[in-house]
Order: C-alpha cells, then structure tokens, then sequence
C-alpha cells in the first residue's frame, strides 16, 4: 500500500470514530438511537434550533437545522384536539448529503414543583419518559435543500408514535431529528425542547380548579428605544433614523403590541393595562406632523405615526394606563450620578401621556427596569418635595428579589418615614417571555450567542397554566413582558389568548392594578432588596459621568437666564427639552448597549452645545486700535436667545496686557451689547487677544474669538518711570552745570593761593 493510500485510509478511519454514534446505537434502527451528549436549544430562544455543542469547549459540525413554524394546540384542554401537531422544515445547513431523516416527538415526566419549571426554563428538562417511534421525514437532503413536513401524533392512546399522555401536567416535549450524514452514522442531528401545558387531557382526566382562583393581571408595555432629538412644530421635529416607520406599519412591532392589546381588552378589561412610555408618545407625535432624519432626509412615517396614535387614543379610552419613567431612564445609575433630581423628572412624565391620550394614569406609581432599585435611589423617590411640587412615590412595581421580608405575593409595605406600597411581578412568567433575548442562556458549559431573532412564548404559557391550575391559591400574578418585547403579533395574541381562557376557565380571576396599588398589606415591615448582580447591568459610569457633567453646564445655564417679559419665552422653555436629552442618554433601554448610550449622550451634548453657542462675541471686521495705554477694548457680545442672560466677559491672559475688574453684563433677549472692555496696556505692539463669554458660574457661552488689539501708547507704569526719568536726569544735568559756573566765577569756597608759589611771566625784553 503506497504511503497515500495509508494516510486517506487512517483519515477516513478518524473521521468514522467521531462521527459514528455511541456504542449500543443501532444504525439501522432509528428508533434506537441514542440521544448524544448535548441538551437541545430550549424553545424560549426561538422557533428554530441553532449549533449544538457535542462536548463542552468543542463546538460540534452542524448537519440539520429544524424551524418549527406551529405547534397545535399549545395549550390543550379537555376539548382540545386529541393529537399534536406540528407544521416546519427541515434545512441542510452542513456541507455534505444527509439520508434517512426521520422525526419524532419525545416526552418528558410532569414538572409537578416551581424548582423543577424554573429548572426547565434555565436547562431544557429531560423528555425521555416516552420515546415514540420515529416518522421519515426525506430520503436525503443535498446541502442547501429544505424539506417541509406536518408531524401529527396522538396525545394518549397505544399508537406507536403516541405521547401517552393520561393526566394533566406540564411536560416537557423534545422534536428530535435524526439522519445520517455522509460518512457517517446515524445520529441526532437537530432538536427543539419546549413545555406542553396540559390543563385537561382530550377524552380523560381533567385538572380540578383551585380552591381560590389565581389574581391574574397583565401590564401590557408600549415602550422603544430612545429616537427623538429634538421636537418642533410642524416639519422641525428630528429623529436619529426612521426605524420607528416600520415599527409603526402592519406587521411591525409597536403595531403588533397595539393590535394584540385591542384584541384582548373586551374580554380582560379589569386585568390589563398599559405601560407607556412618555418620549415614545412625544417621539410618535412629532413624526405625525413631518420630520426629518439625521442628516438631513425627510421622515417617511408621517402616515403611519397618525394612524397608529389615533388607534392608541382610541384603545385607551377609560381604560388603565401607567406612565413609564420618561425615556425608561435607568432611575439607579440616574441617582449614583447624583442626578437624583432628574430621575424624580422622569417619574413626573405621567403629564404628557395625559395630555397626548387624554387619559390620567395612575397617579404617584413607579415602575423601574428590571422592577429593582437600591436604598438610595428609592429614598430619593418616595421624599416628597413640595418646594418643587414633587409628591414622592406612593406605589412601586418591583420583582420579587427587590423586595425582603415579605414573604407571599400579595402587595407589602416598605417602611420608613414615607412608606411605599410594593406590588410584585411575577418573575417566573416574566422570565419564560423574556427568553434569551437579552439573557443568554449556557448550553452544556457552552454560552451561545444571543439570539435577534423573536422569542417564542410556549414556556410562558405553560408557566402561567401552572401557576393557575396548580398553584392558584388566590396568588396575586402580575405579567409584565420585556419592555420592548420582540416578539411576533401571533405569539402576543396566543399568550393573551390563554390568558383569556384561563380566566373563562375560572381558574385565574381578573385584578386591576389600581386595586393592587390601594389594597391594604397584610405586610408593613418589607425592605428594599437590591441584588448584586443587578449592578451590572446599569448603564456605565462613563455614560453616568458624560451626562453628569452635562448636568452641571445646563444648571449653570439656567441660573443665568431669566424670562425677559410674558410675550418671551422662560429659561424653563429652552432647558426643558434638554433634560429629556439627558434622560434619553440614560435610558435603560442602553443597557448592554455601550455605544448606543455614548451616540445619546454625544446627541444631548450636541443640543446643549447649540443652545449655548447663541450667546457669544461678535468677531471684529478689523484689528481694535488702542489710542492710549488705558484705553478699553470695544467687544460687541450677542444673545439669540429669547430670555435674558447674565454673561461674564473672560479674557485670556496675554502679555502686554493687563485684565482690569469688569461687572458682569445683562444681555437682554435677541439683544446685542457693545461692551468696554478695561485693560492696561504695559507696552506698545499688536496683540492676540481671546476673548469668550460665561456665565456666572462658569459655563461657557459660545466660541472663543480672537481679538487683534494694536497699540502705540504706553501704559501708566510706563509713563510714570519715563517721568521720574526724566526728572531725575534734569536734576543730575543741573547740578553739574552749577559746578561748572561757579569754578568758572572762582568761587571756589577756600583761601586764595600763595604769591611765592606763584611762577612769575618772563619779560619780552
């Protein structure tokens, strides 16, 4: 054998031990083969599997992808059909030919406790308890080729592909895939775990209802991303893009929210309400006056915009509704920047929805991402302040984890000083809708990446059966799907749906609310729990830090405005807007979101920077010519602004010229002002003078100018030493000539000299 065939002979060997399936599985039989050593993509995540890992830190070679498009009945009942089906496909995902695709459905033992369904949702449960017989599916599939397929299978009964299903229960159920890829054995190739809720078995047995039904009550949220950067009259309004269009349009998401929730209300309107977020509104009714898009291009979803808050004007009528914090501000990374006061804004908002929908929202009520908040923050929300008209929070939604020593879960107290009522979500509920949309889940010791695609809500009809069928002890389940909940208008319709028949049913009871707010706790003494992890997740310090920093120059702004007369516009006007901003930079929709936070807060920077750039100094056509050395310099400041403000003209040090105490200067609305500016020129030249405007308390106004100042003249110091100069030369210069005329006079002041000294002149002769 040459040295060639050696080696192709050795790789294809290799290749057939990783390949061929467990020991004990026999090829031939499908029905017998063993399950590999992976657990299968919980259903949570999508309607579709994704790479599975065979061993842990070794990602395994994908051959099959199965989409399950619908799975009947979900949620079945004593007159439900009497078998399952599911309808999907199939897909060749790898790069070789699969054979001998067969499909079944397995089943697991009933989930009888919370651990076990909370286990469920974590890890899929095992579905081994009933192995049914294996239905082929296709021959072969090419890479690259799809095969559709309709799967039925009996829910009880002695069929050999039957689920034998006899008693109600939540059961986990496995679509297991197998086939065989080329050079290969036959192994599984793709699978999809989920939860079967059974609350009554077709034909058989039927689960008793509950002595005290369950309180059920469903916070619906209407909520997005922030989008807005500015809100003007008609055209003038900007948005950073226009993805809010399709949201808005059939199919989208926010349509789909809307559709599903006017769907529902006929038949559940004491147990729903709506959370809306106030910049959403604000956001929605700017587009549907036309706007523009960052960079210039005209808005497309003007329509859209129109008809869609006139559907939610109309939906919400006389109905509940609950303000959101404006822009979902992230109300605990809002207080550990000292920002306490604009989280207190954020929970004021309920004004706007007010006057947008014309409805009153339930008054003094909070409910924070993530249903958590630390000691700090929550003290700065339930204070009242009526030096600022500001009420305090009188009731808060929070997760069961933000909330100690209350047990149960009907409403409890937070004591204190200003005690707050605390009504809990359900997490559990909450958790199997927010699937790994945002919580990536760990696949046997793998983290496989986030899924983009809509989160299925099976898991989360099955958790909210158990806790009415089986645990509906007159316990309080209040539903709040994610805040910006992706998923499909047929899944919100379907989880809604069963809620519906739950309450039919009598197993669950509608609770508004607004009775939960103002029901008397059986608990007084509960505290604010703030878990450590939950700290992680808050927007970063260096977004709290950029929009702290903003903070203070918009303060400093307002404290040097002041309103000019009535028919003027008042500081509040201008910075109003801007403290949006500065929420929308700190929404909690930016978690995990690193650079969207830094483009919202580079965009609340932007805006503080124009308004502040509207009050600066006027750059001079020509160079300024002193005339002397004490000579002002003429600096025109201008204020666009339509309130008066108090600036501070600030030069920088230059050499040659000294700065002289300056009054600050009132500049009134749209108003401009020729100022003298005292300086002492030291020496003569030409100087380079920057020139820039602040308020009082420093912020800065507008661009810095720069100033060519010239001057000829001599500053006072100069002229002083040029005067004792010249005084003291005169005195120097008249004391000589004085010496000189009186040795000329001989006035020399001593005695005469002697004759005999004296030599006498030669005669001539």
């Amino acid at each position: 054998m040459s040295l060639r065939k050696l080696f192709c002979t050795a790789a294809v060997a290799a290749f057939l031990v990783t390949a061929t399936p467990p020991a004990g599985a026999e090829q031939s039989q499908p029905d017998e083969v063993d399950a590999l050593p992976f657990l299968p993509a919980p259903a949570t995540q999508v309607w579709a599997t994704r790479p599975l890992s065979a061993q842990p830190g070794q990602q395994a070679p994908q051959f099959l992808r199965l989409d399950i498009a619908q799975l009947t009945p979900r949620f079945v009942t004593s007159d439900s059909p009497g078998a399952v089906t599911i309808t999907g496909s199939i897909v060749n995902v790898g790069d070789r030919k699969v054979s001998d695709i067969v499909l079944r459905l397995e089943r697991g033992d009933s989930l009888d406790t919370e651990d076990d369904l909370r286990k469920a949702l974590r890890e899929p449960a095992a579905a081994e308890a009933v192995q049914p017989k294996f239905t082929p599916i296709a021959g072969s599939l090419e890479p690259g080729q799809q095969k559709d397929f309709t799967l039925q299978v009996p829910l009880r009964g002695t069929d050999p592909t039957s689920l034998q299903v006899e008693q109600p229960g939540i059961y986990p159920i496995l679509a297991n895939v197998n086939g065989r890829p080329d050079y290969g054995g036959q192994a599984r190739l793709a699978a999809l775990s989920t939860l079967l809720p059974v609350l009554g078995v077709p034909g058989g047995e039927t689960k008793g209802k509950p002595a005290a039904a369950a309180k059920l009550t469903v916070l619906w949220p209407i909520a997005d991303k922030p989008r807005l950067i500015r809100a003007g009259g008609k055209g003038q309004s900007e948005l950073v893009d226009d993805e809010l269009t399709a949201s808005l349009s059939v199919n989208g998401r926010l349509y789909g929210l809307l559709q599903a929730y006017e769907q529902a209300i006929s038949s559940m309107s004491t147990g729903m309400c709506l959370a809306i977020d106030p910049d959403l509104l604000r956001t929605v009714q700017a587009m549907s006056t036309g706007y523009t898009v960052r960079g210039g291009a005209q808005g497309k979803g003007e329509v859209e915009a129109k008809l869609w808050l006139d559907r939610l004007k109309l939906a919400v009528t006389g109905r509940c509704v609950v303000a959101l914090p404006y822009a979902d501000a992230d109300l605990v990374s809002l207080s550990r920047a000292k920002l306490g006061g604009v989280g207190k804004l954020a929970v004021t908002s309920s004004q706007l929805v007010q006057d947008v929908l014309a409805v009153q929202p339930l008054p003094d009520l909070a409910w924070p991402e993530d249903g958590l908040l630390d000691q700090t923050t929550f003290d700065d929300l339930v204070t009242p302040q009526p030096d600022q008209r500001y009420p305090g929070v009188k009731s808060l939604l929070l997760d069961p984890s933000g909330v100690a020593d209350a047990p149960g879960t009907a409403p409890a107290v937070i004591g204190g000083r200003y005690p707050v009522t605390a009504v809990r979500t359900d997490s559990m509920v909450s958790d199997a809708l927010q699937g790994s949309e945002s919580r990536p889940r760990t696949l046997s010791g793998i983290t496989s990446p986030v899924e983009s695609q809509p989160v299925s809500v099976q898991n989360a009809l099955a958790v909210l059966v158990f806790r009415a069928g089986w645990q509906g002890d007159g316990r309080n389940v209040l539903v709040t799907p994610p805040r910006r909940w992706n998923a499909p208008i047929s899944e919100m319709t379907e989880f809604l749906t069963t809620a519906q028949k739950l309450v039919g049913a009598g197993y669950a009871a509608q609770t508004g609310l607004e009775e939960l707010t103002r029901a008397t706790p059986a608990t007084t003494n509960a505290r604010i729990s703030y878990p450590a992890e939950a700290g992680a997740r808050e927007i970063s310090s260096v977004i709290s830090d950029s929009v702290m920093d903003q903070s203070v120059q918009l303060n400093g702004l307002v404290a040097a405005m002041q309103q000019e007369d009535s028919e003027h516009a008042s500081p509040a006007d201008l910075a109003d807007p801007l403290w949006l901003g500065l929420m929308r930079a700190m929404s909690g929709s930016w978690r995990s979101n690193e650079q969207g936070a830094r483009s919202a807060a580079d965009i609340s920077q932007g805006e503080i920077d124009a308004l502040t750039g509207m009050v600066g100094v006027t750059q001079p056509n020509s160079p300024i010519l002193l005339g002397s050395g004490d000579s002002p310099i003429p600096v025109t400041i201008t204020n666009k602004l339509d309130v008066r403000v108090t600036v501070r003209i600030a030069l920088a040090d230059t050499p040659g010229i000294r700065k002289l105490e300056l009054a600050d200067q009132v500049l009134p609305a749209r108003g401009e002002r020729v100022v003298r500016v005292p300086v002492e020129v030291l020496r003569s030249g030409r100087f380079p003078v920057n020139v820039r405007l602040t308020t009082p308390e420093g912020v800065a106004l507008g661009d810095s100018v720069k100033l060519e100042v010239s001057s000829s003249a001599y500053g006072t110091i100069t002229v002083i030493i040029t005067v004792i100069a010249a005084i003291a030369l005169v005195l120097l210069s008249g004391r000589r000539i004085y010496k000189r005329v009186r040795a000329r006079n001989g006035e020399t002041g001593g005695a005469p000299p002697s004759i005999e000294n004296v030599t006498p002149e030669k005669s001539s002769a």
